[in-house]
């Protein structure tokens, strides 16, 4: 006899915190809806933790009381009842006196773009330049060596289209951190190619 897996159609913030979801994957609630996410490939696993490894250092060496959380769930300030977004990395600048269930005020959230999720990431994308705390967002891809990054501009508005970065160096100004693209790749088959 096959089960049948019910997942609540729609859920509010709260209700979603609560839900004991089926299966040990990682689920976000987009617009009221629980989405599970797919695992991760191999050159998406591998950015996100060269990269995590990288900020982490670097926020060691600075001395820095920021810290790098890998998949936190975030609150788009737009639809906050009903939405609680995964991205792949956040840096938060504040300690915190509790167990939080979100990160209220990340400065930095990173994305990894797969060719199977690129919709969906970039919904997340748009949503992120909602919360307030904000001031860059990354986007990294996994088919070929590059990123694309939103910086706040300094009168708080997002630019319309993101930057793109090729090839030469990353420059993150949240975190005060800089280091060649091609630093990210280092465990994957493009730093190969």
């Amino acid at each position: 006899m096959t089960a049948v897996l019910k997942i609540p159609i729609r859920m509010t913030v709260a209700e979603f915190l609560a839900w004991d979801p089926p299966g040990g994957q990682t689920w976000q609630l987009v617009d009221g809806e629980p989405q599970a996410m797919a695992p991760a490939n191999r050159a998406h696993g591998a950015i996100q933790a060269e990269l995590s490894g990288l900020i982490r250092e670097h926020l060691r060496e600075r001395g820095s009381p920021c810290s790098v959380v890998v998949t936190p769930g975030v609150i788009p300030h737009v639809q906050s009842d009903t939405n609680m977004r995964v991205p792949d990395l956040a840096v938060t600048c504040s300690g915190y006196e509790n167990e939080e269930t979100a990160l209220t005020d990340p400065v930095l959230l990173i994305e990894i773009l797969s060719r199977s999720n690129q919709a969906e990431t970039w919904a997340n994308v748009w949503a992120h330049t909602t919360i307030p705390s904000v001031q860059e967002i990354l986007i990294v891809r996994t088919a070929a060596i590059g990123a694309e990054l939103l910086r706040r501009n300094a009168d708080g508005a997002w630019p319309k289209q993101p930057t793109t970065i090729e090839s030469g160096d990353l420059t993150l100004q949240s975190i005060h951190f800089r280091l060649p693209l091609t630093a990210l790749y280092r465990t994957t088959r493009l730093a190969r190619s």
